[in-house]
C-alpha cells in the first residue's frame, strides 16, 4: 500500500494501480522501455492491473514478465467496462492512469486519476476527469514511487 497525506486535499491509501495499455504504457502497441522497471518497483507496494482494448493486439506479448494482471475488454462500452473493473476493486483504494476517452470514467471515479500524454495525445474529456496530468508514463509512475510529488501538486 502507498499512503499519502495531502494537506487540504485528502489522504490517499492506494492498494491498486489500474493502467490503460496503448497510449499510456505503450506507443503503437510497443511498451515504453522504462516502464518495465518502474512497474517492477511498484509491484512491491501495489497490485497492478492493465485493462485495455488492446488496439494493436500486442498487450500480452509486451507485458510478458511484467508483474501485472492483463484484462482485454471486448469492443463496445469500454469506458463502462473499465469503470466497473475499478469499482469491483474498490475505487477508493485505486489509482488509475490512462489517456483515451474510454479511460475518463475510471480516472474520474478513482481515488487518484492520472492522465498521461504520450505520442498519440490524450482526450480532453480524460484530462478534465483526472486529478493530475503527466507528460509521459515515467513521470506518472514516479508520482507513486516519490509520493511527495503528489503532495506538491495537489495540496491547497
Amino acid at each position: 500500500m502507498i499512503e499519502v497525506d495531502i494537506p487540504g486535499y485528502r489522504t490517499l491509501q492506494l492498494e491498486y494501480l489500474v493502467l490503460d495499455h496503448n497510449g499510456t504504457l505503450a506507443v503503437d502497441g510497443i511498451l515504453k522501455p522504462e516502464v518495465r522497471e518502474c512497474l517492477q518497483q511498484l509491484s512491491e507496494s501495489l497490485t497492478i492491473y492493465v485493462v485495455t482494448a488492446d488496439t494493436f493486439g500486442r498487450a500480452a506479448s509486451q507485458l510478458q514478465g511484467v508483474p501485472c494482471e492483463l484484462t482485454i475488454l471486448p469492443p463496445g462500452n469500454q469506458d463502462v467496462g473499465k469503470l466497473e473493473f475499478v469499482q469491483q476493486l474498490g475505487k477508493e483504494r485505486t489509482v488509475c492512469m490512462g489517456n483515451g476517452r474510454n479511460d475518463r470514467l475510471m480516472l474520474e471515479q478513482a481515488a487518484l486519476g492520472v492522465a498521461v500524454i504520450l505520442e498519440e495525445g490524450a482526450a480532453v474529456e480524460t484530462i478534465s476527469s483526472a486529478d493530475v496530468v503527466c507528460n509521459g508514463i515515467l513521470p506518472a509512475l514516479e508520482l507513486l514511487l516519490y509520493p511527495l510529488r503528489l503532495t506538491a501538486t495537489l495540496r491547497s
